[in-house]
């Protein structure tokens, strides 16, 4: 399965969610490599899917998760980023008006510094 058979495969407000969102990670992490990794896309900085892994997005029932592997560790004045498990840290995303491409660009970069460091 591919990335795009994936968002296909969401109800059509979630699918809209990820289709917003994929060309901003793509724009905010030129050298990443988007793949499926666990069932859900992943985007990595190594040469296979999850080596240096910088995000992800999933589909749930009624949102979408997007979530940085570092996300604890980026600044988020915001206050959108959720802390998970580890270091991770996302926020849910219930309908296209919650990607905010100018901040979430930020914390790509941001988490893809991190990982390049």
């Amino acid at each position: 399965m591919s990335i795009d058979d994936y968002l296909a495969g969401l109800p059509g407000p979630l699918r809209e969610i990820g289709e917003k969102l994929t060309p901003i990670i793509a724009a905010a992490l030129p050298g990443a490599t988007g793949a499926m990794w666990h069932g859900h896309p992943v985007w990595s900085l190594g040469a296979r899917p999850g080596q240096r892994p910088v995000c992800l997005i999933k589909g749930y029932g009624s949102y979408v998760t997007f979530g940085l592997w570092r996300g604890q560790e980026i600044a988020d004045p915001s206050g959108r980023l959720v802390p998970g498990a580890r270091a991770m840290a996302a926020v849910t995303l219930r309908e296209v008006a919650d990607v905010d491409p100018a901040l979430f660009s930020g914390w790509l970069r941001a988490a893809a510094n991190l990982e390049a460091a």
